[in-house]
């Protein structure tokens, strides 16, 4: 879920102003529920690693790139997907 907060931290890195909000929560909340579905059930409030995810998407996406995401970001989401799977209690030793 996208926060006010978070809408205002992406701004600052992007240095943003306040004209673009809705256009910013829609790119935001599309990044955020692409890369759950690709990395596993991640919040941004509780993993760092997610939520650069999520704002480096949202980044290529606002600047019509978003094909390059993608490539360029593979490890890191293989990273997360892995992480989450291994957290899965169907993986944990007995």
């Amino acid at each position: 879920m996208i926060t006010p907060e978070i809408l205002t931290a992406f701004k600052e890195r992007m240095h943003l102003g306040d004209d673009e909000d809705d256009n910013l929560l829609r790119i935001l909340n599309a990044s955020h529920e692409d890369l759950q579905k690709r990395c596993g059930n991640y919040s941004m409030e509780q993993s760092d690693s997610f939520k650069e995810l999520v704002f480096e998407r949202a980044r290529y996406a606002y600047n019509d790139a978003l094909e390059y995401f993608y490539f360029n970001f593979l490890t890191q989401m293989n990273n997360l997907s892995l992480d989450s799977a291994l957290k899965d209690p169907l993986y944990e030793e007995e």
